[in-house]
């Protein structure tokens, strides 16, 4: 029988109260810090990173061999592109984007900014085809009503599965645009594309201002996309309702913590008084 823990503060409150599952966060490589130091200095000034050379040839040819059976009709709409394929509920149909999503460039990014037991918002495939236009202009938790300016809420990734091109709808932003207030931005004159090669990721803020780029190539453009969000928030997807006992059982512990398979304390995310975790059979 445990131990009858005395509460005597609301400060108390705010510290892990779990005996058996505690709070999960990753631990951060020596051999990482001042790289992704750099790059957290960069992603403050301009509201994006571009990091290069992730991804190695075999991990890419992986990727698109997992990801180009999945990817089915166009989208329903000029936000997610008449002429663009998406993949949802991507953790339960592959474990191809695992490794992106916790990657420890990004989680030590992710550490920088967000409180422990930070939550994966949503995770996409998405494929720009030859003759899409320009996505609108958007910040990605403009979904949350809290005034701007403010710190972000949330932060995402973009992987560029094939290369990122001025031409074939790389995904644009535009720099400092997360430091903005309650102006809605239309000027497209104001952004710059991701250019990068196949492999690299751009990582940016939840306030700034972006969205994909046209696709005047004659070649799709593949990539894959992560949303994280702040403990306290609720997520774009629902993963409680998408992933299946087997594919909970084969995620990585990054990646379960960050499906909401964890707390944020003192008890955000329980299931019957309890660590979601012990719902899991295995």
């Amino acid at each position: 029988m445990a131990e009858t823990r005395k509460i005597d503060s609301i400060i108390e409150l705010q510290g892990d109260l779990a005996n058996k599952h505690k709070a999960y966060r990753p631990d951060e490589a020596q051999s990482l810090k001042a790289q992704i130091a750099d790059d957290f200095e960069t992603l403050q000034k301009n509201g994006y990173v571009i990091i290069e050379g992730l991804l190695s040839e075999t991990e890419l040819k992986a990727i698109r061999e997992e990801s180009l059976p999945l990817l089915g009709k166009s989208g329903r709409n000029n936000f997610e592109g008449v002429k663009t394929q998406r993949v949802y509920n991507v953790l339960e149909q592959t474990r191809v984007i695992d490794s992106l999503a916790v990657h420890p460039r990004i989680t030590g990014l992710l550490n920088r900014l967000f409180q422990p037991n930070y939550l994966l918002s949503q995770a996409q495939i998405i494929n720009i085809l030859p003759g899409e236009e320009a996505q609108p202009l958007h910040y990605d938790d403009g979904f949350y009503p809290v005034p701007r300016p403010r710190k972000p809420f949330g932060a995402a990734t973009v992987w560029a599965i094939d290369e990122f091109t001025e031409d074939n709808g790389a995904t644009v932003l535009i720099p400092e645009s997360h430091l903005l207030g309650q102006e809605i931005i239309t000027d497209r004159g104001l952004t710059v594309p991701a250019v990068m090669p196949a492999g690299s990721v751009v990582f940016f803020l939840g306030t700034t201002w972006h969205g994909g780029g046209s696709n005047q190539s004659d070649a799709p453009r593949l990539a894959a996309t992560c949303q994280y969000c702040e403990p306290w928030l609720r997520p774009q997807e629902n993963f409680f309702l998408e992933l299946s006992e087997d594919t909970l059982a084969a995620l990585p512990e990054p990646l379960l913590s960050m499906v909401g398979y964890s707390i944020h304390p003192p008890f955000m995310g329980m299931v019957n008084g309890m660590h979601p975790k012990r719902t899991l059979k295995k």
